[in-house]
């Protein structure tokens, strides 16, 4: 599948805009602070319904805008498919080949996309937080089920936060609280589980092609509850901890485990490179799971994600970025960047640039 095209009205820095793409490689130059990253911001809300820099939607409306609409058009399966999303004060509001909806899971399993950008070259190194959602973003895509239980728990973990919080805690509403929080929580590790298992086999193999098999990487899944096999087990676990903690809980005034805990340990050669390793390792890693979170959607999905590059070439050396052009050749890709080297231009495939200033996208030349 491609991106043909996405038209933009009050969103961000672009007052109105449409853009035709190339079906290979778009390369968007311009200069900082010129609308770059908000184009591709535009792009990725396709997939998911919600931006990858902020969580409050209202920000992505353009300033003294009482709303902002994208559009955007594209080829799947031999067939256009037409998504709008129009984001105001009260709401969102989604249409899917005109089909109306308010709902963000209904958007999932339509456009897969990929963002890569410098802040996830700090992945590896930066807190838990960081890495449970590179987890989450992938799975939520790959499994709608995974985000509506995901999104459960969240608000179940509130809840039973908010309880913890009060003066008397009443034992038979926390009971009802433990009971669904242990069963989202649950279906939630095991759904982690797997996929960095998945994800550990892939990156391996990845991580040792960008090293000239030096070095591979190994990914382990650090649950704050033991992993069991199956649901039942999982949920039986979860409940004693719940309640072996239930003191601890009251005294801290909230949940001191569970999947909003969890982490990835990242390792080569045994050592934990989260905490010791080098730059040029912890990049290597990086750059391995963004290609694996690739793969990995191309054989759940049988379908070839889209690929934002957010003004992440400039921070790789010329050996990563190669790495990275050279694995690409079946998504369509979208790159960001200040200026581009005559070198990098030669190794790209067929493809289209842009230039971006002051919200307003100018069409270039071929590649």
């Amino acid at each position: 599948m491609y991106l043909k095209e996405i038209t933009l009205q009050n969103f961000r820095n672009y007052k109105e805009e449409r853009v035709c793409f190339h079906p290979k490689v778009n390369i968007i130059t311009g200069k900082n602070a010129q609308g770059k990253t908000n184009l591709l911001e535009s792009l990725y809300i396709m997939s998911l319904g919600k931006s990858f820099r902020t969580n409050r939607d209202t920000e992505m409306i353009g300033f003294g805008e009482e709303y902002c609409k994208v559009s955007s058009s594209s080829f799947k399966d031999g067939k256009n498919l037409d998504i709008e999303i129009v984001i105001s004060k009260e709401g969102k509001q989604l249409k899917i080949d005109g089909l109306k909806t308010s709902k963000n899971i209904d958007l999932l399993e339509n456009v897969y996309m990929v963002i890569f950008s410098p802040e996830d070259l700090k992945i590896v190194k930066d807190e838990p937080e960081k890495r449970r959602k590179f987890v989450d973003r992938e799975l939520c895509q790959l499994k709608p089920v995974y985000y509506r239980n995901l999104s459960r728990y969240k608000k179940i973990l509130q809840q039973r936060n908010s309880l913890l919080k009060q003066q008397d805690v009443r034992e038979d509403i926390l009971s009802v609280w433990n009971e669904e929080l242990a069963e989202y929580g649950s279906k939630i590790i095991l759904e982690r589980k797997g996929f960095i298992e998945k994800l550990n086999l892939i990156s391996k193999e990845i991580s040792k092609g960008i090293t000239n098999g030096k070095e591979e990487l190994a990914l382990f899944y650090e649950s704050s509850i033991p992993c069991r096999e199956t649901l039942a087990q999982q949920k039986e676990i979860f409940m004693t901890k719940l309640n072996s903690s239930l003191k601890n809980d009251l005294f801290r005034r909230n949940t001191s485990f569970g999947p909003h805990k969890d982490d990835i340990k990242i390792c080569v050669k045994d050592i934990d490179i989260r905490h010791y390793g080098s730059q040029g390792q912890q990049r290597t890693a990086a750059l391995s799971l963004k290609l694996a979170e690739i793969r990995l959607i191309q054989e759940e999905t049988g379908e070839d994600p889209i690929l934002l590059l957010d003004d992440v070439l400039s921070e790789l050396d010329a050996e990563r970025q190669n790495f990275l052009i050279h694995s690409l050749a079946e998504v369509q890709l979208f790159i960001t960047t200040t200026e581009i080297s005559d070198e990098l231009r030669s190794n790209l495939p067929e493809g289209q640039t842009f230039s971006v200033e002051k919200g307003a996208v100018t069409n270039c030349n071929n590649l």
